[in-house]
């Protein structure tokens, strides 16, 4: 977009766009934490904040209402999940529910285990959640779940009451406290039975539609949910979600993830993790500052005023990332 001919008007485009959201956050992280950022100068602050906005770490340890405030944030956190614990898929792994919400909170402590369980849900067909499942399975979920996670509340209540009769002409859409207790209602409320039978998939497409065009927040897009609804006569809540999870324009659409047969791979990182290993052989072993190669130097260099922000210990968990995926490249 050329800034002095904008396509979008200029209030349109910063709601499109959550500027001022993120322009407000940085002042607050400012004025927080004065004394430590000023020292490096408020010009290099607010570029190395937005530097981290743009490269999706912004949402390192930061609390849940900062990463699901707007969609940037979802699918930053989605990126940086995949990208901090692909080597749970890379060695084969596989985890529980509980586990997978361990690690999700290792990112952001805060994050509600009833959300992991829902995506949980998803993989496992809403069968018991105990079951372990796969990175890729549990991530392609995941990022469904998360990102999408209002709307598909809103789905729900509009499954539930066809699955039980009523009219969903009227939709509520639901508090976060009802999100957060919705997808629990299906599996205590319903029988095995009735959900195995699902809904009829024409209904359920009419009830999507005329629910996107109340919508306000994000969903997914209409061409895919009707895709997935054409091919069956009758879907359940948890199939539709797998339809969806699977499908890859809905992973193009959040473009947080790579296409499924690519997950494990991350050239980027890769790449950085190869560099890291060549400057480690070429040093002689002392952590004296004198023994340190030049390139790794002026590294260190150049990251030390990212250690003065918000994000110091993204830095620290970083480097203990890089040292975990460095065994699993030397291997």
């Amino acid at each position: 977009m050329n800034r002095f001919n904008p396509v979008l008007p200029v209030d349109e485009y910063l709601v499109e766009t959550n500027v001022l959201f993120y322009l407000n956050d940085a002042l607050t992280q400012l004025l927080e934490h004065k004394e430590e950022y000023t020292q490096f100068g408020v010009i290099r602050y607010f570029a190395e904040y937005f530097s981290s906005v743009k490269n999706s770490n912004h949402v390192l340890f930061r609390e849940y209402n900062y990463i699901k405030a707007t969609p940037h944030n979802r699918a930053s956190f989605i990126k940086v999940f995949w990208r901090c614990f692909r080597q749970i898929g890379r060695s084969g792994d596989v985890l529980s529910m509980q586990e997978y919400s361990s690690v999700l909170q290792l990112l952001c402590p805060d994050f509600p285990v009833e959300l992991v369980q829902s995506a949980a849900r998803i993989v496992l067909m809403d069968d018991a959640v105990d079951y372990l499942m796969s990175f890729a399975d549990f991530l392609y979920a995941f990022q469904l779940q998360f990102y999408y996670h209002e709307f598909l509340a809103s789905v729900l209540t509009i499954y539930q009451d066809l699955l039980f009769g009523k009219s969903p002409n009227t939709v509520i859409v639901p508090t976060s406290i009802a999100v957060e207790q919705l997808p629990l209602l299906a599996t205590e409320e319903n029988t095995s039975q009735e959900l195995q039978e699902g809904v009829e998939a024409s209904t359920l497409a009419e009830c999507i539609n005329g629910l996107c065009d109340r919508f306000k927040q994000s969903y997914p897009s209409r061409t895919c949910m009707l895709d997935v609804l054409e091919q069956s006569p009758k879907v359940t809540y948890y199939g539709f979600l797998m339809g969806l999870a699977k499908h890859d324009a809905i992973n193009t659409e959040i473009g947080a993830l790579p296409n499924r047969s690519d997950v494990l791979v991350d050239p980027e990182m890769d790449q950085e993790l190869l560099k890291l290993i060549s400057q480690i052989s070429a040093s002689p072993g002392s952590n004296s500052s004198g023994s340190v190669p030049g390139g790794l130097r002026e590294s260190q260099k150049k990251a030390s005023p990212r250690r003065s922000l918000h994000h110091r210990r993204r830095m620290e968990v970083e480097s203990d990332g890089s040292t975990e995926e460095t065994d699993s490249s030397e291997s």
